[in-house]
């Protein structure tokens, strides 16, 4: 069975149905190009598909049954498509195949016993995307999934029975069904759910849903936050924000500037700012503050929460000590880590587990301090080798975002004859700047002071987009691909605007 960019609330039905009935489920997102949503069907071979007849996106109607029906083609594991008639879309039905949700749903019984499942068997199917052309379906179990869920949300967001909640997070990406669908769900929380862009129609949109239920705890990205700060603050004035007591984040590292503004601008020097670390893989934000009890640091990704046992290790898997960059590992099992790619358990085995036998191998390179605080840097291929040095690419990120004209930057390392590997940056400016003569200079300068110059980029490049995916991450790998090929190779399903690809080709010199 698979959801395909329904309205949220039949979302919440589905999957729970699927819980309720054992049935595997997964999730694909609604901006999903044609050929992207076939890629997931061949590989997951579902039974069943529950789609909206369309939807909508930044005012454009985005038409996901049409979609669906071209990614069908050919594909013949899927005896039902169930449509549930969202926007008033023209919509074919197929006749023996297709049926409305409304029509299913008035004539089901009013109680269903739940299926009896062992603990480890699969639950759900999540698609992440990688270096390689297709993306790779993680299996998460159902209830350890649920048992890891319950109690990242109890950590990182201290649940009260007086909570308004709000995870801004898209329902395709794993993050909401962590901290809402699932895990929040679990807490019996009152949430918010929302559909749609955080700056849509404006960059208002985010603080007027925040006023208008009254939210006091929200789970975002950073990504996010820092394109809320490049949009200026205008867009805060005369919005009552007091009830907002913590903002919780997951997605890539927080510069310590957007965590200070967030801090004391949005929640007026009261709201606890929880950064927190995890990956799809591993199910849940697993470092992160124990919201009431521990604190946090402008920048960290807090403390491993209880049940975690991890090491930083070196290219040996020797432990490092505190203060030293290396690998970011797993060492013990933990109920919701993923079971197994789809299909291809030996991809699963060697992509993790390959690396350093009996640790589950992050691919993140990270930074323990003495106060057993975890500052993850990026990617291992974010941590970069210049001449002999090793550079983390975040604190060459962090000196650009602290630029009063930049909202959001990103550096990648390419391949350089004389010193193995240069840093290259990229520079999205805040609302109101423009690209003026000696910017480029400037932005190179904040490198070299806060870094060394051992740091100074081969080039800075001021655009007009950044590759994200719906998450609002970077796609780093994308930009390194476009200044070293010319042109993009890898997976480009995740991203949330495939435009951005093609404004980055023709900004960027040849």
């Amino acid at each position: 069975m698979r959801a395909h960019g329904s309205t949220n609330s039949e979302v919440f039905v589905s999957v729970h149905a699927c819980y309720r009935i054992g049935a595997l489920y997964s999730i694909i997102f609604a901006g999903f190009s044609t050929d992207a949503v076939r890629q997931r069907l061949e590989d997951a071979r579902p039974k069943v598909v529950v789609v909206a007849d369309a939807t909508s996106r930044r005012g454009r109607e985005v038409p996901l049954k049409r979609t669906l029906d071209q990614a069908l083609a050919g594909i013949d594991s899927v005896e039902t498509v169930v449509v549930v008639p969202r926007a008033g879309a023209e919509t074919e039905l197929r006749e023996g195949r297709d049926r409305l949700y409304g029509d299913l749903v008035s004539r089901a019984g009013a109680w269903c016993p739940p299926e009896p499942m062992e603990a480890n068997e699969p639950g759900f199917i999540i698609y992440t995307s990688g270096t390689e052309s297709r993306p790779k379906g993680l299996v998460h179990a159902g209830l350890g999934f649920l048992v890891g869920t319950y109690a990242d949300v109890k950590w990182s967001m201290n649940p009260q029975d007086d909570d308004v909640y709000w995870c801004t997070a898209d329902v395709g990406w794993l993050t909401f069904p962590i901290w809402s669908l699932v895990g929040g769900l679990a807490h019996g929380t009152t949430m918010v759910v929302y559909e749609g862009a955080l700056n849509h129609p404006d960059p208002g949109r985010f603080y007027e849903i925040l006023e208008r239920y009254r939210v006091n705890k929200v789970f975002t990205a950073p990504t996010a936050l820092r394109m809320l700060r490049g949009a200026g603050e205008r867009w805060l004035e005369g919005r009552d924000l007091s009830a907002l007591k913590l903002v919780s984040l997951v997605g890539e590292p927080i510069d310590p500037e957007t965590w200070h503004w967030v801090r004391e601008v949005v929640g007026r020097g009261e709201a606890f700012v929880n950064n927190t670390y995890g990956q799809t893989e591993t199910a849940t934000g697993w470092t992160s503050a124990i919201v009431g009890l521990t604190g946090a640091k402008p920048g960290s990704c807090g403390i491993p929460l209880p049940g975690y046992v991890s090491e930083v290790v070196d290219e040996g898997g020797r432990p490092v000590p505190p203060g030293t960059p290396g690998y970011l590992t797993i060492t013990e099992p933990f109920p919701c880590l993923a079971r197994t790619v789809w299909g291809d358990h030996q991809r699963y085995l060697s992509t993790y587990f390959e690396r350093f036998p009996g640790r589950y191998f992050s691919a993140d390179a990270c930074v323990v301090d003495r106060d057993g605080h975890y500052w993850v840097t990026g990617r291992v291929d974010d941590v970069i080798n210049v001449a002999g040095h090793r550079l983390g690419t975040m604190e060459m990120e962090s000196a650009l975002l602290n630029h009063p004209d930049v909202a959001e930057a990103a550096v990648i390392g390419v391949p350089d004859a004389t010193k193995g590997t240069v840093p290259v940056a990229f520079a999205l400016l805040r609302a109101g700047a423009e690209p003026r003569p000696g910017l480029r200079e400037e932005l190179e300068q904040r490198i070299v002071e806060r870094v060394g110059s051992i740091a100074r980029p081969a080039a800075v490049h001021i655009v007009s987009a950044l590759p994200k995916t719906r998450s609002g991450k970077i796609m780093r790998r994308l930009l390194r691909e476009l200044v070293t090929e010319g042109r993009v190779r890898g997976d480009t399903t995740a991203l949330e605007d495939p435009e951005s690809v093609s404004v980055l080709e023709k900004e960027l010199p040849r």
